[in-house]
């Protein structure tokens, strides 16, 4: 029997139509990766458009940028791109026009980073209750107030559209990692009492707010999604349960994409040992589980980022219908073309093992190894995969003194 058309075109490079009517080219996505990438005013600069000019050229259905900050007294890094109002306009418009001239649109990740920000003069971290993190050095927050929660929501809205006017064909909000999203969630960062937190359904108020405000201003028809935990991975933290609660109650305020991940700055879920059953490790990726239990709760389209490397393990996710899209973070750093490179045959590459005495050190090397690459490829240089370790140790040392060896966040 003659395949019909749909089925003679690989699943990978499929059109995904999203509810609000935007159609995305192909099912390989770039999850978002910090690029530190920014200027000293945290505008957008040239390395990171023509860091996107070549992601944008590599075959993918869709690209998600690293954290783009919606308030410039709150950043996570130094070098994060800030949107709290039209001041970049111009250089947000040459990087979004970039990106999506080889035809793959490209989402703005839209976050704030609550109790994970970095100390800077005049400011002081905030989050939904006055809990330290448990990192090395983390000061204890100021507790956000209702009118102050109130103003970070509109934060949210005026970065939407913002970027919507710069060009960019969506937004994704951070709700995972620890980020301030996440910390209401979380019964372990919220422990309010007022209509912000106390259980469940109030301390999911704050996305639900966020969502909304951030349709209100940008309309029906752009994209909006989530980055979102499947669980927080601590002992009385946000539950998988509750994840999936929350889940139902976004998709009933217009979600278009929902992309699953895991863990907190404290408990990263991919950063401490696999200890995922044989059977689930042969499926590559590190939440399918949990994102097939979602689709009894809604149709909203998936993104499951996390573990994919051969062709045969990203069509297979997707035939199953476990997932929509398969993203891709770190294989982006190593080859800009990734997308087409599977495509055609070939696996997402993979950093050689660079494993020393310290499970912490050995975070830090490989995330700081990535955004080196991330960087190169942004100055117009081709990513070096085969960097030696100690040339890499050096050189994150070098870069940021002994601070390189506390956790840094990802996207």
């Amino acid at each position: 029997m003659q395949p019909t058309v749909d089925e003679a075109v690989d699943v990978l490079t499929r059109p995904l139509a999203l509810p609000c009517g935007a159609v995305l080219p192909g099912r390989i996505a770039k999850s978002a990766m910090s690029e530190q990438l920014g200027d000293r005013v945290n505008a957008p600069t040239a390395e990171l458009t023509r860091l996107y000019a070549r992601w944008g050229t590599g075959g993918g259905g869709l690209l998600i940028t690293g954290n783009v900050m919606v308030d410039r007294g709150h950043l996570g890094e130094p070098k994060n791109v800030v949107v709290d109002d039209d001041r970049h306009l111009e250089q947000l418009r040459a990087w979004a026009q970039a990106a999506q001239a080889g035809g793959t649109p490209t989402w703005v990740q839209l976050n704030h980073p609550g109790r994970q920000a970095l100390r800077i003069a005049g400011t002081h971290p905030v989050a939904p209750s006055p809990i330290r993190p448990k990192v090395p050095g983390a000061p204890t927050p100021k507790e956000l107030t209702g009118d102050e929660i109130r103003a970070v929501v509109g934060r949210f809205a005026v970065a939407a559209g913002v970027v919507q006017e710069a060009g960019f064909h969506g937004v994704q909000i951070h709700g995972a990692h620890g980020y301030l999203v996440s910390q209401f969630l979380s019964p372990r960062a919220n422990v309010r009492t007022d209509e912000w937190g106390g259980d469940a359904e109030r301390r999911m108020r704050f996305v639900l707010e966020v969502l909304r405000a951030i349709r209100a201003r940008v309309g029906g028809d752009y994209p909006v999604g989530i980055k979102l935990n499947s669980a927080d991975f601590q002992r009385g933290g946000f539950s998988e349960e509750e994840s999936m609660a929350v889940v139902a109650a976004l998709a009933a305020e217009g979600l278009d994409l929902l992309e699953v991940s895991g863990g907190t700055y404290e408990s990263p879920a991919m950063a401490t040992g696999d200890t995922r059953a044989e059977s689930t490790k042969q499926r590559e990726a590190y939440f399918l589980d949990y994102a097939e239990k979602v689709r009894g709760v809604t149709s909203v389209p998936l993104m499951v980022t996390g573990g994919f490397r051969t062709p045969g393990a990203m069509r297979e996710a997707i035939t199953s219908g476990a997932t929509d899209l398969v993203g891709l973070a770190r294989p982006f750093a190593l080859d800009a073309a990734v997308p087409t490179t599977v495509t055609g045959g070939g696996a997402a590459p993979v950093m050689t093992s660079r494993r020393l005495s310290s499970k912490q050190l050995d975070a830090a090397l490989e995330l700081y190894f990535h955004t080196r690459q991330i960087q190169r490829i942004g100055g117009g240089h081709e990513p070096q995969g085969s960097e030696p370790l100690p040339v890499t140790a050096t050189r994150m040392l070098l870069d940021n003194g002994w601070a390189a060896l506390r956790r840094k966040r990802g996207g």
